[in-house]
């Protein structure tokens, strides 16, 4: 079957990868180890069966899907339009020794591209979601300006923690990443359980509350954000801060066959380009289509 051309971009974003400090106790770093015997992987505090079948009942990651957030950026008292795409795709990447799933991150600002990401994902057996990496490119102007943020799992002392808690109750606090190379130590806390949350298109019941912050930069603020339960993030909110992001969720997309295709060839010649830009990168294995 032929694709049509499309009209417009399929959307952008960025800024979400948007993870254990552990709900099991603070920690700096987890003691990964290799592959298990049979394929499966143990790395610290989590078993990988089956990492690719992200089914988190506040995070569920389904090949196709595209989330769309519109909000804002507000810095210095002005506020400029923000818009991000965050896709779902149909690969798969190994990164310290377990498979991930690719999500494709983009961020607009003003209508630009500012950022784009390839994040990676696993579930281990307990239903936690892990973070394996990132690779956010960063453009000025409309133009490529480099990708000095990337780290993967495991290379170069990264660690990446839990996204998403299997069992999350009130009061838990854990580590989403620690990368001390790029500054990067992000700290979550469930604020609440069970809230209520709305926004233009709809309204969430049994809302999960996570409030994340930086340790290592305390000017950074709160970010403040909802998942509803089978759909993931549908709201990001900010308190204190020099930089503040408001979003909401205002479509979900299922993206067909031809829009799928459109979206891997995007996400594999970034994954090309991130092999000559980062020797991090380097010591993953290449994005690959999932098997059925």
């Amino acid at each position: 079957m032929l694709c049509p051309p499309r009209r417009r971009p399929l959307a952008a974003a960025g800024a979400l990868s948007v993870v254990p400090l552990l709900a099991f106790g603070l920690s700096d770093t987890g003691a990964l180890r290799h592959a298990q015997p049979g394929g499966h992987a143990s790395h610290g505090y989590g078993r990988f069966s089956e990492p690719l079948d992200v089914d988190n009942r506040m995070f569920p990651l389904a090949v196709g899907t595209e989330f769309v957030y519109r909000g804002k950026i507000t810095e210095d008292g002005v506020s400029k339009p923000h818009r991000v795409v965050f896709t779902v795709t149909d690969l798969s990447k190994k990164a310290d020794h377990v498979r991930t799933v690719v999500a494709w991150d983009r961020d607009f600002l003003e209508g630009k591209l500012q950022e784009q990401e390839l994040a990676f994902f696993a579930q281990d057996d307990k239903g936690n979601v892990w973070n394996f990496g990132e690779y956010p490119e960063e453009y000025e102007n409309g133009r490529f300006a480099g990708a000095p943020s990337t780290w993967i799992r495991g290379t170069a002392g990264a660690y990446g923690g839990i996204h998403m808690l299997a069992r999350p109750k009130e009061g838990a606090r854990y580590r989403e990443g620690l990368v001390r190379a790029i500054g990067f130590d992000d700290v979550s806390r469930v604020a609440r359980t069970g809230a209520m949350t709305c926004t233009r298109t709809a309204c969430y019941r049994h809302v999960l509350v996570i409030d994340e912050t930086s340790p290592n930069d305390p000017g950074s603020g709160h970010q403040i954000k909802y998942y509803a339960p089978r759909t993931g993030l549908v709201r990001v909110g900010a308190r204190g801060g020099d930089s503040r992001e408001f979003l909401t969720l205002t479509a979900i997309r299922h993206l067909d066959r031809c829009a799928t295709a459109r979206v891997r060839a995007a996400v594999l010649a970034m994954d090309r380009r991130a092999y000559r830009i980062s020797k991090v990168y380097r010591t993953t294995g290449p994005a690959v289509v999932r098997r059925r």
